[in-house]
C-alpha cells in the first residue's frame, strides 16, 4: 500500500521540517577588535585546521579511500565559507606547515586512536569522527615537539595566543557536537507519518461501510414514523445492499482495525457524515447507479469508485474534517484514495480475499524510507558539496536558491548513490517531479540541471556507475 514514491514524500517533507531548524556549524568568527595576540591566535586556529585538512588527505589506505577525510567533521569544515578560502590559499601560495604535513600524518597512521577508529570503521560514527579529530589535536598536535616550534617561529608567537588557540580549537569540537542530528528522532517521525497514511487508507475502506450503515438508520427510522408514505413504507434498498460494501465489512482486517481504533466516522463526527450521505444522495452517480435495471458487483464497486473521486475527494467538509483530524492527511489522500481505488477494483473482479493491501510491498520497501534518511545524513555534507560546486559552474544565485530544492538534490544523490537497483532514470525523474510538486515553479528544471552537472561529473570521476 506505501509505495516508494510516496515515501520519498514522506522523507523529503520530513528531512525539509528537521533540516530547516538544524543547527548550523560555524567556525570561531575573527575577533571584532583584534590585537595582535587575538589575530596571532585565530590565524593560528585557522592553521590548524588547515594541517587537519591536510593530514586526512595524506593518509590513503588504498586507492581513492581516505578514511579521515571522509568523516562528517572534515566535509564540514570544508563547507565553511571563510575556512575553504584559507585552505585555497594554503594550497596555492604555501602552508606554514606544509613540511610537517607528512610527519603528522605518519604519527596519526601510527597511534592508537586511528587504529582504533579504523577497527570500527564499519559501525556509523554518531560524533561524526569529531571525538576522534579531538583526540588527534590533544594527543598528537599539541605533543609535537615539531609543531611546537614551528608555532613558535611565527610573527607574533605568544604563549597566551597559543592558550587561546585551544579554547577556539575546544569550542569548535563542542560546536559541532551540538549540530549533530538526532536520526533517530527523523526515522521516528517517519514512522509516525507513515502510520498515519496507514490509517487514513484504513478509514477512507471503512467510510462506504459507516456511510451505508447511516442510510440503513434512517430507512428504519423513516418506516417507524408516524406519517409513511409509500417510499417509507417500501424503500428502495439497494445502495443499503451494495456487494462491494458487504465484502468490506466482513473484511477480517478491517474488522480488527474498527476494533482496535473504537472508530466510526458516524460517531466521530455526525454532522459530517449526515452531509456525505445528503451529497452522496444528490449526485449523478448515485441517481444513474439507483435507476440501473439490475446491479451487479461490479456496478456496486463502480458506484463507489465515482462517488469517491467525484463526491467524496470534493467535498470541502470533508477535506476540513481530515485537516483537523492529522496535518499529513491532506498531502496524502492523493496517493492514499489510489490505492483504495485499487482495493474497490480487486472487490469488484473477485479477490476480495486481498483487497486490503499490505502496508508496505516487501522488506525492502519497508527499510528504504529510513535507510534513505540514513545515507542523508551520513554524506550531506558531501552531496552539499557537490551541489554547490555544480552551481559555482552554473547560472545560478545561490543565495537565492530554495531550501527544499536543496533537500530534495541531497535526497535524490542519497538514492542514486546508495540504491543500486533503483534505475537511475527513475530516480532523477521522481525528484525532480517532487521539486515541481513541492517547491518553486521554477525548480524542476533547476533540479534537472544540477543533477545533471553532478551525475555527469560523479561517472566521470568512477564514483557513479549507473547509467
Amino acid at each position: 500500500m506505501i509505495n516508494r514514491i510516496l515515501i520519498r514524500i514522506k522523507v523529503i517533507q520530513i528531512l525539509y521540517s528537521f533540516l530547516l531548524v538544524e543547527k548550523q556549524f560555524r567556525l570561531e568568527s575573527s575577533p571584532s577588535a583584534p590585537t595582535k595576540e587575538k589575530r596571532f591566535a585565530y590565524s593560528l586556529y585557522l592553521d590548524m585546521l588547515v594541517l587537519m585538512v591536510k593530514v586526512a588527505r595524506s593518509i590513503e589506505r588504498r586507492k581513492g579511500d581516505f578514511p579521515l577525510a571522509d568523516t562528517r567533521f572534515i566535509s564540514r569544515l570544508l563547507l565553511c565559507e571563510d575556512f575553504s578560502q584559507r585552505l585555497k590559499a594554503a594550497d596555492e601560495t604555501g602552508f606554514v606547515f606544509d613540511v610537517l604535513v607528512k610527519p603528522m600524518a605518519e604519527r596519526v597512521e601510527e597511534s592508537g586512536v586511528f587504529k582504533l577508529f579504523m577497527k570500527d570503521r564499519s559501525k556509523e560514527s554518531p560524533d561524526g569522527g569529531v571525538g576522534l579529530w579531538r583526540d588527534i589535536f590533544n594527543t598528537i598536535f599539541l605533543s609535537s615537539p615539531e609543531l611546537n616550534a614551528a608555532v613558535s617561529n611565527i610573527p607574533n608567537f605568544s604563549p597566551k595566543g597559543v592558550e587561546r588557540m585551544k579554547d577556539m580549537m575546544q569550542t569548535t569540537f563542542v560546536n559541532f557536537m551540538g549540530s549533530q542530528d538526532n536520526v533517530s528522532e527523523v526515522i521516528k517521525a517517519l514512522d509516525v507519518s507513515l502510520d498515519k497514511a496507514r490509517e487514513l487508507y484504513l478509514r477512507l475502506l471503512t467510510l462506504p461501510i459507516d456511510l451505508t450503515d447511516l442510510e440503513d438508520r434512517i430507512l428504519d427510522d423513516n418506516r417507524h414514523k408516524h406519517l409513511r408514505s409509500e417510499a417509507d413504507i417500501n424503500p428502495d434498498m439497494r445502495f443499503v445492499e451494495n456487494r462491494m460494501v458487504a465484502l468490506l465489512r466482513q473484511n477480517p482486517l478491517i474488522r480488527a482495525y474498527v476494533e482496535k481504533a473504537k472508530f466510526s466516522w458516524v460517531t466521530e463526527d455526525p454532522i459530517l457524515a449526515r452531509g456525505l450521505l445528503k451529497a452522496i444522495k444528490e449526485s449523478e452517480a448515485y441517481r444513474e447507479y439507483m435507476e440501473l435495471p439490475a446491479t451487479d458487483i461490479h456496478s456496486d464497486a463502480e458506484l463507489w469508485r465515482k462517488l469517491l473521486k467525484s463526491v467524496i475527494l470534493d467535498n470541502t467538509a470533508f477535506l476540513e474534517a481530515l485537516e483537523e483530524s492529522s496535518v499529513f492527511w491532506n498531502d496524502d489522500l492523493d496517493n492514499i484514495s489510489t490505492f483504495v481505488l485499487k482495493s474497490f477494483r480487486r472487490i469488484a473482479d473477485g479477490d476480495d480475499s486481498t483487497a486490503v493491501l499490505d502496508k508496505f510491498k516487501d522488506e525492502e520497501d519497508a527499510r528504504f524510507g529510513a535507510e534513505l534518511i540514513r545515507f542523508v545524513y551520513r554524506n550531506k555534507d558531501t552531496y552539499r558539496r557537490y551541489i554547490d560546486e555544480a552551481l559555482e559552474g552554473g547560472n545560478w544565485d545561490k543565495d537565492r536558491i530554495a531550501f527544499m530544492d536543496i533537500v530534495v538534490l541531497e535526497t535524490a544523490l542519497a538514492e542514486i548513490l546508495n540504491f543500486p537497483k533503483i534505475p537511475l532514470k527513475v530516480s532523477v525523474n521522481e525528484y525532480i517531479e517532487l521539486a515541481k510538486s513541492y517547491s518553486t515553479a521554477k525548480s524542476g528544471q533547476f533540479v534537472h540541471g544540477v543533477l545533471g552537472f553532478v551525475l555527469s561529473r560523479l561517472q566521470k570521476e568512477g564514483i557513479l556507475l549507473k547509467k
